[in-house]
């Protein structure tokens, strides 16, 4: 059996997916090359139904209001961090599918990085809906796509068949939360594991620094900060 190459789940949702996505790019392009992207999302009842057809059942679960505050503040810790200013974007009713089937369009046109840049400079530093078709609209047309096209993905059947396709993946490859990190039978999860899989992935040994994250070198504490609107993440979205 050909070995599976190494890869990493996200989501459009998540902050810590957001922050995995600015150190990959950032720090480690040359990872964020030599990895496959896969997006991970919270599927509506029709993606469901098709999951449900094969067994499989996503480790998604409601969040507690405790959890809830602690990823507000711990948000915000790890975007000063990173020297970001993070807003928190209200969803009311989302249906995920919007933005991360279109996200499939756009990787199929070669844009699929470019797609998850906008998408999240639009969720967290904008806040945005990208639940919502008119915002995928205009970043679809922002990067030369067919709006339409983009936007309307989820109307797609078999944009929807491949989705599915997608968190199916996860579900065999264990996946518990994002960000996902995958190589051979190692996994590392969390944007705080990142260093870890950077040396996996580039066949160096783990160095004293390895598990250091942001907050170490910032030399950041926690602080408070008001909650915001947003309802919260499922447990299974990090």
């Amino acid at each position: 059996m050909a070995r599976k190459p190494p890869r990493w789940y996200f989501s459009l949702r998540s902050p810590y997916s957001w922050f995995a996505y600015r150190d990959l790019m950032d720090r480690y392009p040359d990872v964020a090359d030599a990895i496959e992207w896969i997006p991970f999302w919270e599927p509506d009842s029709r993606t469901q139904a098709l999951l449900d057809k094969d067994g499989v059942q996503l480790p998604i679960v409601d969040m507690s209001r405790a959890k809830n505050f602690y990823i507000l503040q711990d948000a915000r810790r790890l975007a000063e961090a990173r020297g970001l200013a993070v807003t928190w974007p209200v969803d009311r009713e989302p249906n995920w599918e919007i933005a991360h089937l279109g996200y499939l369009v756009a990787e199929d046109a070669g844009l699929g990085r470019e797609y998850v840049a906008l998408a999240y400079r639009a969720r967290w530093q904008q806040s945005r809906d990208i639940t919502d078709r008119a915002v995928i609209a205009e970043i679809a047309a922002e990067l030369g796509l067919d709006p339409a096209l983009v936007a309307d993905a989820s109307d797609d059947p078999e944009l929807r068949r491949r989705g599915a396709e997608a968190l199916t993946r996860s579900y065999k490859d264990g996946l518990f939360g994002v960000p996902f990190f995958i190589h051979g039978h190692d996994k590392f999860f969390g944007a705080d594991r990142l260093r870890a899989y950077v040396a996996k992935v580039r066949g160096e040994e783990p160095g004293p620094d390895t598990y250091l994250t942001w907050l170490d070198e910032a030399g950041l504490e926690p602080e408070p900060i008001r909650a915001g609107g947003d309802a919260g993440h499922a447990g299974g979205c990090g």
